[in-house]
């Protein structure tokens, strides 16, 4: 297939390389470089979300190919008056250009519109998800849950780990075992903690003890933490 993905940066170019590397023929442009793109199948436009509308508004109409986006939240309506659409969002980080083209092969793909996509992800040999736009927001809510909120958890417990005279190192083995126990057994029945168990002093001299400016978010989990563990009480009765 002869693509053109428009966006040089990190998805624009980890989207080109692992294209290339299962056949593709792709030419990867810059925003501004609209002028370049020839016949192709499908323009794949891996720009800021908030500049999907107005460079989709640029292509030239054309009946024959597909003009897609990379967004998770975004539906087809910021497309405008292109005669085919779709979108493929990649539920992946892309942390670096040859880390982002190594996870797009065999990743999960949520997708709408024309069904060239599905041929896109199929030789990606990934797993579509197909989304309603009544499920795009929420989707991506929880995409960005899942990632860049743990990711800022994690950064909290850097600061945490400092203040102790440790380093985050001597946490990630426990975090990791903390997901494969999710993994393995769902989230209520991998909580461990003073909270699964109502230890409010334990609690309370954790809160003593670490920075005053860690308290509000060591308090808000906490709390998630009572909610998961009433949950699994519930279950249980």
């Amino acid at each position: 297939m002869k693509l053109a993905i428009v966006g040089a940066g990190r998805a624009g170019t980890s989207f080109t390389l692992a294209l290339t590397r299962v056949g593709h023929r792709v030419d990867l442009v810059h925003h501004d470089e609209l002028d370049r793109i020839g016949q192709v199948d499908l323009v794949l436009l891996a720009v800021p979300d908030d500049a999907i509308a107005e460079t989709a508004a640029r292509l030239p109409v054309d009946p024959a190919r597909v003009v897609a986006h990379a967004a998770g939240s975004r539906t087809l309506a910021v497309l405008g008056a292109h005669p085919r659409v779709a979108s493929m969002h990649p539920l992946i980080t892309m942390p670096s250009e040859d880390v982002g083209a190594e996870r797009l092969v065999g990743a999960t793909f949520a997708l709408a519109g024309d069904s060239l996509v599905r041929v896109l992800v199929s030789s990606l040999h990934g797993r579509a998800l197909s989304l309603g736009d009544d499920q795009r927001t929420a989707y991506h809510a929880t995409a960005t849950v899942a990632a860049n909120h743990l990711v800022a958890l994690l950064a909290h417990v850097e600061r945490l780990a400092r203040a102790a005279g440790l380093t985050l190192d001597d946490f990630l083995p426990l975090s990791k075992m903390a997901l494969e126990d999710v993994a393995a057994r769902g989230p209520e029945r991998a909580l461990t903690g003073p909270a699964s168990r109502g230890d409010l002093a334990t609690i309370d001299a954790h809160l003593a003890a670490i920075p005053e400016g860690e308290r509000a978010t060591y308090v808000a989990m906490a709390q998630v933490a009572f909610d998961v563990a009433e949950r699994r009480s519930h279950s249980l009765t």
